[in-house]
């Protein structure tokens, strides 16, 4: 392993306030290892602000093409994810030498409409912008956050960068609270925003105890982002906050609740909050809010949702629901689906509902 100094200004987020550290940091470059093995989690220093892997490629290297039959250790270990390629699938512990990206599905079992060419596909857009330093990887916990609690050391924004200025999402994707389902609902999403010329970033959050640490980690992410607004190049001015599932959740608790009830700097809300398969309370402070859901959803019943945004409705915020015929749970894109396109839905919505 090499490490390349990196000079630059590391703005942190604290309890009491905003520390700002001006120096020296190291910039993660590892050799790539056996692409039969699992990558070790990187430590917190491993693990720096806009960390892109190695950065350009050996040009007497060709670069990886990912197919159906690649293997996703093969995936993590791609020196283009170096620092962070134990985040880009789920259950990375259960993830075997021999399981290839036509089995990802059974790393996704609260999702559905998993193609795995759409899977490959996505990686492969994910390589490329990592390669042209348009996807960077930026942890949102100080040093010492991460010694008080090593769980948030996987904590971080996959940063799809978008055009100069232009406002920013933050995804936040599903997976019950026992598993981050980026590849499915999370990277596709911010695919499809940078491709609209805003920035996106996708959420590596914590799992488990009812949601509760994933609510802090969208928190701090929001603060992060924040923060360091002028260095990423992002407008924070009418802001959106995306999920699915669990993720909805989450973007729903911190629209309505903001980032100070989960112990951040309280940060103006989101202009918008897209919802795909979940329900909300209503507070009585609540942003506009865009949802989606299929017909055949079990784990969270158009009807519950219809009652749910009609509350929203009748409380004066500008909602707008979609319920698709013939879908289930978890469809992310929903491609090939009668939710195919919700996305552009969901950004001309965000879109009109920006200051």
């Amino acid at each position: 392993m090499t490490r390349t100094r990196k000079t630059l200004t590391a703005v942190a987020a604290t309890a009491a306030g905003t520390l700002i550290v001006t120096g020296t940091i190291m910039s993660r470059h590892a050799a790539s290892p056996g692409s039969g093995s699992t990558p070790p989690t990187p430590s917190a220093s491993q693990r720096t602000p806009g960390s892109a892997g190695s950065g350009s490629a050996d040009p007497g290297v060709v670069p990886m093409e990912v197919e159906e039959t690649t293997l996703l250790t093969a995936v993590m270990n791609a020196p283009e994810f170096a620092g962070f390629g134990n985040l880009v699938f789920p259950f990375p512990e259960r993830i075997t030498g021999d399981m290839t990206i036509a089995e990802v599905a059974r790393l996704l079992p609260y999702h559905s409409n998993i193609d795995p060419a759409r899977v490959a596909g996505t990686v492969n857009d994910m390589l490329a912008r990592a390669r042209d330093g348009a996807l960077t990887f930026h942890p949102v916990y100080t040093d010492a956050e991460i010694s008080a609690d090593p769980a948030k050391a996987d904590v971080g924004l996959f940063f799809f960068h978008g055009q100069a200025s232009a406002p920013f999402a933050i995804i936040a994707p599903g997976g019950g609270f026992s598993y981050v389902g980026s590849i499915h609902e999370g990277f596709p999403y911010a695919q499809a925003v940078t491709d609209h010329g805003y920035h996106a970033f996708v959420l590596s959050y914590r799992t488990g105890d009812g949601g509760q640490p994933a609510a802090e980690d969208l928190a701090a992410a929001i603060d992060y982002v924040f923060t360091n607004a002028e260095t990423l190049g992002v407008d924070t001015n009418g802001y959106a906050l995306w999920g699915s599932s669990a993720g909805a959740r989450m973007a729903a608790n911190l629209g309505s609740l903001g980032t100070a009830a989960f112990g951040r700097t309280d940060r103006p809300r989101p202009a918008t909050v897209v919802m795909a398969y979940t329900g909300h309370s209503v507070t009585g402070n609540d942003p506009a809010t865009f949802a989606v859901v299929g017909e055949n959803d079990a784990v969270a019943p158009p009807g519950v949702m219809r009652e749910r945004i009609e509350r929203l409705k009748a409380a004066g915020v500008d909602t707008e629901l979609h319920v698709y015929p013939g879908v289930g749970h978890g469809f992310g894109l929903g491609t090939g689906t009668a939710a195919e396109g919700w996305v552009n839905d969901a950004l001309a919505f965000w879109d009109a509902h920006r200051p």
